[in-house]
């Protein structure tokens, strides 16, 4: 299922060094192709913590529809 900008989205692996966990949630703001997007994580206070270009195969293969903290 091929992404769309500002899709919600959950990383699979742990990207240290962007200060990334697995599980955590950002937005995609630019599509490449169906195997690469640009995702932007933010804080909770609302600051960006990382841009970072990710793979399908780092991304689950389906869009979070729910807020992760059950809103």
């Amino acid at each position: 299922m091929p992404f769309k900008t500002l899709d919600t989205v959950v990383v699979t692996t742990d990207l240290p060094s962007h200060g990334l966990k697995r599980g955590d949630v950002g937005a995609v703001v630019q599509v490449y192709s169906v195997e690469a997007v640009e995702v932007e994580f933010v804080t909770a206070s609302g600051h960006t913590q990382a841009v970072v270009t990710l793979g399908a195969d780092q991304l689950p293969s389906c869009r979070v529809t729910r807020c992760p903290c059950g809103s």
